[in-house]
This record gives C-alpha cells, structure tokens and sequence, in this order.
C-alpha cells in the first residue's frame, strides 16, 4: 500500500509554524502605536491614518532586503542583528524624502524553520521598529524546501511612510555653496558583503564578526529632529552605489558635489578590506559607507545648528563637503 503523503512530510510544518507565530505575536505587539487596529494574525493588517494629523499626506513606501551580511550571520550563528538591518535599510530611504515611516512588514523565507534563528530575527525587527517610532503590523514566514537550503533564510522588508506634500526634500532646492553634513555610520551596514566575503576568509569573518555584523544605524529620530528645526535641502542614504551612485542622486542637474575624505575618520575594518583585496580608492567609495551612513545638504548658515540637534541625538556628524557648478558628478578629493 502505498504511502499517505502529507504536506508535513514533503517538508512544510504548518503546525510548526503557527506555533511560531504565536509565539512572537507580544514581541510584534510592543511596536504598535495607537494607530493599529487589531491584532495579528488576520488576512490583512489595519492602520486607522486618520488619528495622524497631517494637511496633505503624502504616503512614501520602500522595499529592500538585507543581501549576503546573512551569510556570514549564519556563519557565526549570530542572528539578532540581522532584523534591525532590514528596518533601516528601508525607513533609512524614505527618511530620504523627509518621510516619518508609520508601519512596517517583513517577509522571511527558509528551507527550514528554525524557531530560535526565527525568534532572533524577528527580536531584531521589532527592535528596528521601535528605534524607527514604527509599527511592525504584518508578514510573512515561509517554508521553502528546495528553494533553500536547510539553514538557509532570506528577509525582505516593507515600509509605509508619510510626509506634508510641501515638506517633500527631493535635493531641488540645492544650491552652489550648501555643506554636506555626513552622519556616523555604524559599519559597514548592509551594503559590500559579497565583496567583503571574496576579500576575507571564514577564519577572518569570523574573527571580525563583532564589527561586520554591527546592525546598521537608524536615523529617522535624529534627523527628523533636524529635519524640524533646519531647512534641510537633501539627504542621501549611503548605500549601494555609495558616494558615487547615491550621492549623485540629490543632486540638481548643474550641480555637483566634493567630498573630503580626510574630514572624517575612516572605521579601520574598511582599511583591513581594502588592503586585503587591493582595491582601489574609487571601488571603495562606490562600495561602501567608509563610515558615513547618511549625507545632509543644508545651507551655509544651518551647519551649526544641524550638527547641535545631531550631537544632542548622540550622533556623531562632520561637514565633510560642498555643493559646486557642475553637471551631477561627485568628486572626492
């Protein structure tokens, strides 16, 4: 006779994973806000926007993942760091825009569920999420056998955010003369590691773990306190494409911008990869943060008082360029 197949036995524990989700539903509940309705577990999540008080909201939304850093997480089995990586890399970007993020959702897929690797994760999304004043209100975990493999995991995030329509910071208002004001990068972030993997072996990785696996910094408290009290021009989010890809980004068309390398100290772990793989200063500045999360654009005149808001946040800033005529080029010197 031949065997009854269950989806259990090809490799999917429902059961399993209902348990799990019951078992995170009060961590997630901490990061609600008064705006969410109900709780977890229905078809949908519920946000009741009209207890936000804007003139003309304008919603902002962002999705991006945390690439090949849970490689070398799953290496050192170290997994709750992970989940604050996922909450900044994408309420980083819409801070972009001057947006104040209001929810979050994440998607993790596995070849396995591991409850502990799970609970982890989720521990480090929660905390993302209470370090961004964000509700984590939804998901998805997915068992994927043969897709992944056993141990194997990816994460996606999803983030909705809002800004006054005449609040919008799109980088149009820059002029010749603004400063760029560079914020304290945590690490290395999210950004760089299949680089970072080629150049250092396993032995290395494990050896620097503590700093490579550092959770990237989230600057929506800091700078939407700067935001309120300066006239902020524009601000860009160091990361993939670094200075060269995303500074470029706020830029007007006539205009370019000079970074000064030597305003700022660079984090030594990104000396230790560039001399290991002997890589050039033009593939560091296109790859990596070099230790500078965040770039604001501001006027002459509002430095000072930006850099203030940004010390009295426990955030560490440097003016570490200007804006010159020119045609969108990044120039660093």
């Amino acid at each position: 006779m031949t065997k009854r197949l269950t989806y259990k036995s090809s490799g999917v524990d429902i059961a399993k994973a209902n348990k799990f989700k019951k078992e995170i539903k009060s961590l997630v509940a901490r990061t609600f806000t008064k705006e969410v309705m109900g709780g977890i577990g229905g078809f949908g999540s519920l946000y009741d926007f009209s207890l936000a008080k804007y003139k003309h909201p304008i919603l902002v939304s962002s999705s991006d993942g945390v690439g090949t850093k849970l490689i070398i997480a799953k290496l050192v089995n170290k997994h709750d760091t992970v989940g604050i990586d996922l909450v900044a890399m994408n309420t980083n970007d819409i801070l972009c825009l001057g947006a104040k993020p209001i929810f979050f959702l994440d998607y993790i897929a596995s070849g396995k569920l591991d409850p502990q690797v799970l609970r982890d994760v989720i521990k480090g999304i929660a905390e993302g999420c209470k370090q961004s004043a964000c509700s984590l209100i939804g998901g998805e975990t997915a068992e994927l056998p043969g897709m992944y493999a056993e141990g194997d995991y990816d994460l996606g995030g999803f983030v909705v955010g809002v800004v006054e329509k005449g609040k919008i910071i799109d980088g149009s208002k820059i002029k010749v003369g603004d400063k760029l004001i560079g914020l304290a990068s945590s690490g290395i972030h999210s950004n760089g590691y299949s680089l970072v993997r080629k150049v250092l072996s396993k032995k290395e990785q494990k050896r620097y773990a503590k700093q490579i696996l550092a959770p990237t910094k989230i600057y929506v408290k800091p700078v939407l306190d700067v935001i309120k009290n300066v006239n902020v021009k524009g601000i860009s989010h160091i990361t993939g494409g670094a200075f060269y890809g995303k500074l470029a980004r706020i830029l007007p068309r006539d205009k370019n911008a000079v970074v000064y390398k030597s305003s700022w100290n660079v984090p030594r772990i990104f000396g230790l990869i560039q001399k290991r793989g002997n890589i050039s200063q033009r593939e560091m500045y296109s790859t990596f943060n070099m230790g500078i999360g965040m770039v604001l654009a501001v006027s002459p005149k509002d430095v000072s008082r930006a850099q203030r808001i940004l010390s009295k946040n426990k955030l560490k800033s440097w003016v570490i360029g200007e804006i010159k005529k020119g045609s969108r080029k990044i120039e660093i010197l």
